[in-house]
């Protein structure tokens, strides 16, 4: 089988190596990561098998890493990553949803043959994927280990992106682009939404200039009329209406490095009150991005935003911002770094934000929003879609 993997190998062991020191500077012997991005950005393995037990462990004394994961997957692994064979380790199929038995009793049998038993091990305690049944089992199999929470230990080594994960990343920005010109130019009276996310999956995975698009790590969202008083409603079978705002948020993904993106629009004339709330939506996060520059902290840059949208008789209480990167499902953001009140988390350059500069009041209301790469000249814009509240006619 003929793979394209999106990485050289010496790009793996730098990460590698990074983490590496990260884990010395917190006293770490090991880390059981079990974040399907975290395991994808360590090694290069990709398959939709993270509904299952598995992981990639690192440990300071073993020069690559292991995967230890079901047996009809381990072909994935031999497939999409430079590990050697004797680092691709399965567990037995009968542990497969097991109702006693479970997949990291073999994983510690793993760690204590290696003579690893003792160690000071750090898993993912805040991942989507690691469940409380696992961590008992592993609490209960390693009894002289030190077990802790790594706190995000690898979703901070993947914040500052290199260049060749930027290069996926304007890739994305691309896809995400044309996605979203398409769905905006789908939005007419008596379209169902179902049919404006059909056609946003097609996009999102026929991609541009032949760089197909990865399934992203959320689905479309789109909301209609009282609707975008909230984010996070999905489509139903409803037609647009004649008249009313609506508003979506899409992502599109290259080797899963996503560029989320959101825009409002307005069928027929709107009204004076969402005009104003559009307007201070667009000068607000022009004005933070302006600014988002290394040496800022994410605080100020959420103070910049803040301010500007006070000054316009708004606020936001929630974040207005996260960073993005490399992610598998449910969710684009990489839990670590956000543009938000108290949030002292320095910028450097190749981070990346999705700027989420909506805004939802009681009745109504809007988002226009970014996804951005930090820079010496600021925040460089991942998407190119008019930053303005579309208007259907």
């Amino acid at each position: 089988m003929s793979y394209n993997k999106p990485f050289k190998k010496s790009e793996y062991e730098r990460r590698v190596a990074d983490v590496k020191q990260r884990m010395q500077a917190v006293g770490l012997d090991m880390i059981i990561c079990q974040d399907p991005a975290s395991m994808n950005w360590l090694t290069g393995f990709d398959g939709w098998s993270f509904y299952t037990p598995q992981v990639v462990v690192v440990h300071l004394n073993e020069l690559a890493p292991i995967w230890f994961g079901r047996a009809q997957d381990a072909k994935s692994a031999v497939i999409t990553t430079d590990l050697p064979a004797e680092n691709i380790i399965s567990f037995s199929e009968p542990l497969v949803h097991h109702p006693i038995n479970h997949p990291f009793d073999e994983l510690c049998d793993l760690i204590k043959v290696r003579g690893w038993g003792s160690a000071r091990i750090g898993v993912d305690l805040d991942a989507h994927y690691y469940t409380a049944r696992a961590h008992q089992h592993l609490v209960t199999g390693l009894p002289n280990a030190k077990i802790v929470d790594n706190q995000e230990l690898v979703n901070w080594a993947r914040l500052v992106k290199s260049e060749a994960e930027l290069s996926y990343m304007r890739e994305a920005g691309q896809l995400c682009t044309a996605t979203m010109n398409q769905a905006l130019n789908k939005l007419k009276p008596g379209v169902r939404q179902y049919e404006i996310v059909a056609d946003i999956y097609h996009s999102q995975v026929m991609g541009v200039d032949h760089k197909y698009g990865d399934y992203a790590s959320l689905c479309p969202l789109i909301q209609v009329g009282e609707g975008t008083s909230t984010p996070h409603l999905t489509w139903t079978e409803e037609p647009l209406p004649e008249s009313g705002l609506v508003v979506i948020e899409i992502g599109a993904a290259r080797r899963h490095y996503h560029a989320p993106l959101s825009r409002t629009a307005h069928i027929g004339a709107p009204p004076d009150e969402m005009r104003r709330l559009a307007d201070a939506i667009i000068e607000g996060g022009d004005v933070a991005l302006s600014e988002a520059k290394p040496g800022m902290t994410c605080g100020e840059v959420e103070a910049i935003w803040q301010r500007t949208i006070n000054r316009r008789g708004y606020k936001k209480e929630s974040r207005v911002g996260y960073s993005i990167g490399c992610n598998f499902p449910p969710d684009w953001g990489e839990r670590t770094a956000s543009l938000r009140q108290g949030d002292s988390t320095v910028l450097q350059a190749g981070m990346c934000f999705h700027f989420q500069s909506g805004i939802w009041l009681d009745d109504f209301g809007a988002a226009i929003s970014e996804s951005f790469i930090v820079t010496e000249n600021g925040g460089e814009r991942l998407c190119n879609v008019n930053r303005e509240l579309f208007i259907v006619n």
